[in-house]
């Protein structure tokens, strides 16, 4: 009787993996990502390319979309530390305290006279306080936790908070232009006035080289103040157990600077490496504005987008009044 020979099977996993279509959503979705990547994309079109996707086509792989765009933000900024110089840093460093401490202190006490007046549900309240205060998404990431919020709660206080990003990274460049802000000045005052560090970066690397190493120094010194305001967070929400996920990567960032200042060899290849990370900031926007679907945008609500919008207008006000005033 002649032997017969059966071919192993191929693992379900690897069958999956090989029969699997790729359909015309995820080809326009990676061919975007791949022209984001090139220098012809700037960090305010990428933008406006995720949301056109994010309205029109969808984003295929939204599940993934939030771990990307914290992974890819933090390991950009660390990128960016290999640009700039620790001397000039700290002058900035210094020069964005006082504004950072008022800014934010004034921001927080607003937010809540303000949710007691429209009656916003608190925790969605101060959390949008919380963002515009001191860095946006990552704020409230930092925070939800420890005040113990809702998917709800957080969802609004997120779109809320990205919307304005949105507007601010095609207005600020335009406003510091025509009211002819110094590299500094416009530098500072994107630091403090808009919210999170994707969009901070975006529009000051628009505006120049030395806008850009002012607005990310300030701008992370600005996050720090995570810590203390988690800490109070647990306190007036009353939950001893919250748990504060503390920025690390900014150490990194700080880490990279020293090196750039102080390492001859680093310096000549420093370039190739805040240009990498410069592409990744400009797909960091463009995930951003993928994951603004259209449920996101409609489970905001009135109210909210109010409180965001009424506390941005006043912290940029103040803060514009500010830098053209007292800043050098």
């Amino acid at each position: 009787m002649a032997e017969t020979t059966t071919i192993p099977a191929k693992p379900k996993n690897e069958k999956r993996l090989l029969d699997r279509s790729i359909t015309t959503r995820e080809v326009i979705f990676l061919l975007a990502v791949v022209f984001c990547l090139s220098p012809l994309i700037t960090p305010p079109i990428a933008l406006l390319m995720g949301l056109v996707i994010a309205q029109f086509i969808g984003h295929p792989y939204l599940h993934l979309n939030h771990k990307a765009t914290h992974i890819l933000l933090q390991v950009s900024v660390v990128g960016l530390g290999f640009g700039m110089n620790v001397t000039s840093a700290m002058k900035a460093g210094k020069e964005g305290i006082v504004f950072t401490i008022v800014s934010i202190t004034g921001t927080l006490i607003m937010g809540f006279l303000m949710g007691k007046f429209l009656k916003i549900e608190k925790k969605t309240s101060y959390l949008i306080s919380a963002g515009t205060a001191i860095c946006g998404g990552s704020a409230i990431a930092a925070i939800s936790p420890v005040i113990k919020a809702e998917e709800k709660q957080i969802s609004v206080a997120l779109g809320t908070i990205f919307i304005l990003n949105s507007v601010a990274l095609f207005l600020f460049p335009v406003i510091g232009q025509a009211l002819n802000l110094s590299q500094t000045q416009f530098g500072l005052w994107c630091a403090i006035a808009i919210h999170d560090t994707s969009s901070v970066v975006g529009a000051a690397s628009k505006y120049g080289t030395q806008a850009l190493e002012v607005a990310t120094t300030v701008k992370l010194a600005r996050a720090l103040w995570i810590i203390p305001v988690a800490f109070l967070s647990t306190l007036i929400f009353k939950n001893k157990e919250g748990r504060i996920k503390i920025p690390y990567f900014i150490g990194l960032f700080v880490l990279a600077m020293i090196v750039n200042t102080y390492v001859p060899f680093v310096q000549q290849y420093s370039h190739y490496l805040t240009g990498i990370a410069k592409a990744g900031l400009t797909l960091t926007l463009f995930l951003i504005g993928c994951g603004l679907s259209r449920k996101l945008l409609q489970s905001v609500g009135f109210k909210p987008l109010i409180q965001g919008v009424v506390l941005w207008v006043i912290i940029s006000a103040a803060a514009l009044w500010a830098v053209t005033s007292l800043a050098h």
